[in-house]
């Protein structure tokens, strides 16, 4: 398995500046701390134990990503009930202020106030949205989400959805409900957290017949998981430019070299190995070489 040292040599071969990483959370620090107690515990839904590499400061963990070579990155929270998600977005709106090189997140769950914060979060400089459809126990084409897809597909703001029913099924995880905003929707810019495993060819189709449908590589084809269901490489090859970087830093069990090496490893080329660490998540956050 790669260490944390031997990235930047991967990185320096590939010939790219650098990672852009949809997929990495920065929270408020209580919300972070009852998350990693969650981990600790080894949650229902997480279904098996879960120990966190990168359990540092804030601004240590900061600094990680950025001796790593992340040149740009998510902070990304996730309401999990309703009456959070406005806390939740003023502190991402202050880390943002902190943190330059860090992509402004924002979140939002099924609830009337939605329609009014989601837009204000926007007009304050956020740039993408987190949703988790597991965690929060509700469904993507809840009526109530209706105005915030409204919103995100108009103002081309990208939301990245963990709607796949990996690492444990909830009651509204699965490309049904997704499918069914994206006929309502179809311009909504979503990214697919964990390429939807375990239903990937699912979100594979959605991918190729909606052009603004991306998938995230987050704790795909890695060593911690054991029963990851068969993917097709190929359909990730023909899918390049709708491929995305993601990691879940800091809550995962291994290096986040591992994550880069996991992908390498399907041979699919250096050139998709450059679009997905670097071009399309550049592209998508309108970050230049």
């Amino acid at each position: 398995m790669w260490a944390d040292s031997d990235l930047q040599p991967y990185l320096d071969d590939l010939g790219v500046p650098g990672i852009v990483d949809v997929h990495v959370h920065f929270m408020a620090p209580q919300i972070l701390d009852a998350v990693w107690r969650y981990f600790d515990a080894a949650g229902p839904k997480l279904g098996r134990p879960w120990p966190i590499a990168y359990r540092t400061s804030e601004d240590e963990r900061v600094e990680t990503l950025r001796a790593l070579g992340v040149r740009r990155f998510t902070a990304l929270s996730y309401a999990h009930k309703p009456g959070v998600a406005t806390f939740m977005n003023d502190w991402n709106a202050g880390f943002a202020r902190r943190v330059p090189d860090s992509v402004h997140s924002a979140t939002f769950f099924p609830e009337p106030e939605a329609a009014e914060y989601v837009p204000a979060a926007i007009a304050d400089g956020a740039r993408v949205f987190k949703a988790h459809l597991q965690v929060g126990e509700f469904a993507a084409d809840d009526p109530l989400l209706d105005p915030v897809w409204k919103t995100l597909e108009r103002e081309r703001v990208p939301i990245v959805l963990h709607a796949g029913s990996g690492p444990m099924p909830g009651p509204h995880t699965g490309p049904r409900g997704v499918a069914n905003v994206l006929e309502r929707y179809p311009d909504l810019t979503l990214v697919v957290a964990h390429l939807g495993m375990p239903e990937v060819d699912e979100f594979c189709d959605l991918a190729e017949s909606h052009p603004h449908v991306r998938l995230d590589t987050t704790m795909t084809f890695v060593d911690f998981f054991e029963d990851v269901p068969p993917v097709d490489p190929q359909r990730l090859l023909a899918l390049q430019d709708r491929i995305v970087f993601g990691s879940d830093f800091p809550n995962i069990p291994y290096a986040y070299a591992h994550q880069v090496e996991a992908l390498d490893r399907l041979g699919l080329g250096p050139d998709w190995m450059r679009a997905v660490l670097w071009e399309n998540g550049g592209a998508l956050f309108g970050v230049a070489d």
